[in-house]
């Protein structure tokens, strides 16, 4: 770094350090985070290449000081959308399932299961190997010795009772 540089740098530095501090601590009603600010300015301001070349250093300190209020502004209303309070708890919705949606669902299970177990023994076989087994009709009806279209009319049987029983409950 040159002498130069470093001796811009400190004039800036101390030229408007305690005005800046003043006016963004106005702006962001604490001093800790208005200082926060001012400082990541200067350091903004070191990582200008061609610092000699800005014609108004007063003015591009404060806009970069405001941008970087900016961004702590967006920082702070993102954090605030993402953080609940504890009033608000109990409106948030929990992840796990309700008790009476899980009754229900291990209810709508059990009739599920009571009519497969009612259906015809080659029916109850056919709907079991094409819903739990993941066979095709076609190697079902290989399987069994039964045509295809017989295998189609067992899976709709059974879906049929299986649908009735879980709507008449």
């Amino acid at each position: 770094m040159s002498d130069q540089r470093l001796a811009l740098e400190t004039s800036l530095f101390q030229g408007y350090y305690q005005e800046m501090l003043r006016f963004l601590t106005a702006k962001l009603g604490c001093r800790e985070q208005a200082a926060d600010v001012v400082q990541d300015t200067f350091l903004r301001v070191r990582g200008v290449k061609d610092l000699e070349a800005i014609s108004q250093p007063r003015a591009f300190l404060y806009k970069t000081a405001l941008n970087l209020t900016v961004d702590l502004f967006r920082r702070r209303q993102i954090r605030s959308e993402r953080t609940i309070q504890p009033a608000e708890m109990n409106r948030v919705p929990s992840g796990m399932p309700r008790q009476d949606c899980e009754v229900e669902a291990k209810e709508r299970v059990r009739l599920l299961y009571a009519a497969i177990d009612d259906l015809p023994s080659k029916c109850r076989q056919v709907f079991l190997l094409h819903k739990f087994k993941g066979l095709s009709h076609a190697d079902i009806a290989q399987r069994l010795g039964i045509s295809k279209n017989m295998v189609e009319k067992h899976v709709m049987k059974a879906m049929d009772r299986c649908r009735r029983q879980v709507e008449e409950a």
